[in-house]
């Protein structure tokens, strides 16, 4: 059954029921069990195995029964050849970048970047194994071609990008990236594959938080690499087998489970970030909105040709109103979850300061403090009535 799911004639909901999914031999159970053993049965002569190898089940270090399962899915629903699933999203940025780079490699990475990813290009490559970096505007494709220079090995971006919701074409990057010969590696996480696939577009990469979307319940943890067999292979035994960033069996079954709605699920947040950001669109007391969605954003057509059905649930937006107002209106909300991370069914909003380190790269607008708002799953309305009554409450 495996191999029928993974055919692309079949659609998306489809696959994201089955693909991955069999019946257990066992018992006859229509769900995969939990497989939480940490070792794996020997061949009778194991003395030419190979320790560090991915293949088959060996030690659970090396690869478990939930991971493949997982990472079955995750390839059909991306458009990709190969996937490997991690601990954690930083662990699959983390992996894919000591994989690919070395000393006197050459990237260049957007100015609107995940903080974790700032800190490893920005501060530890560079500092620590003598990558060299540069950060871009990756919306502008001049700035990006006059930043590539004869040893760039990589262009990585984010799109939407954490979290002034910016737009980057994913097309013309690829191909910016491969007339130079480097790769392109894309954060999908903020969209998800429902949204968009980068690989189906010309990415290399895809990578994805599965903490986020496509877990979509807000209680488990992992990353996921997606692209070529090739070069997942070196991802697999370095990031992997030999650093040890393997996700545990139990989040692994977690996130194959919430990954069974993720199609509903986008739907619904598709549906209610574009209401909610309209409706703070027509506010006295809000500053701006940013949502791709919205006519009002700088890359609305890219979004338009890259992102369908839908422009995910996230959105940032801005208060006509000095710091403590931000905080306070915050403190008003009675359905929103003041709280980090995104892709929740449930919403959640965070207040970004003045005083975050990347502020200068972000567009003026964002430097006087907004916020990240992870719009849920619940009904719009009730969402957009929270909103109302806590500006109300602050006289906006």
């Amino acid at each position: 059954m495996l191999g029928a799911f993974k055919k692309e004639s079949f659609g998306f909901h489809t696959r994201a029921v089955h693909t991955g999914n069999d019946v257990d031999k066992e018992t006859g159970a229509v769900k995969r069990p939990i497989t939480m053993a940490n070792s794996y049965e020997l061949p009778y002569d194991p003395t030419n195995m190979n320790w560090s190898s991915a293949e088959g089940n060996l030690y659970t270090r090396n690869g478990g029964a939930n991971q493949k399962y997982l990472q079955e899915r995750l390839v059909s629903l991306e458009g990709g050849e190969d996937c490997i699933v991690l601990a954690s999203g930083v662990a699959a940025l983390s992996g894919l970048f000591f994989s690919l780079l070395k000393a006197g490699d050459h990237v260049v990475f957007s100015s609107v970047t995940y903080i974790a990813v700032y800190r490893l290009l920005n501060e530890l490559f560079n500092e620590k194994f003598g990558v060299e970096t540069t950060i871009v505007d990756t919306t502008d494709l001049d700035a990006v071609k006059a930043a590539i220079r004869p040893n760039t090995k990589l262009i990585h971006i984010e799109t939407p990008g954490n979290p002034t919701i910016s737009v980057t074409d994913i097309s013309a990057l690829a191909a910016i990236a491969h007339k130079n010969d480097a790769l392109l590696s894309v954060d999908n996480t903020f969209a998800s594959p429902y949204n968009q696939r980068p690989i189906e577009l010309g990415a290399d990469f895809t990578i994805e938080s599965l903490t986020k979307y496509i877990n979509g319940h807000g209680d488990a943890m992992g990353g996921a690499i997606i692209g070529k067999k090739a070069h997942l292979d070196i991802i697999r035994a370095q990031a992997q087998v030999n650093l040890g960033g393997t996700i545990s069996p139990f989040n692994a079954w977690l996130i194959m489970r919430g990954s069974v709605t993720l199609p509903l699920r986008m739907k619904q947040h598709n549906e209610n970030a574009l209401k909610i950001a309209k409706w703070l669109e027509e506010r006295p007391g809000v500053s701006f909105v940013s949502y791709p969605g919205l006519e009002s954003h700088p890359q609305h057509e890219i979004a338009l040709r890259q992102m369908a059905p839908g422009f995910g649930g996230v959105l940032t937006f801005g208060l006509k109103a000095d710091h403590e107002t931000h905080n306070r209106f915050v403190s008003h909300l009675r359905v929103i979850t003041n709280a980090v991370s995104l892709g929740h069914d449930a919403s959640l909003i965070v207040f970004l300061g003045e005083n975050d380190e990347r502020q200068h790269l972000y567009p003026e607008r964002f430097h006087n403090g907004f916020f990240r708002f992870s719009v849920g799953i619940e009904d719009a309305d009730d969402l957009i009535e929270d909103l109302r009554q806590a500006l109300d409450k602050v006289g906006l």
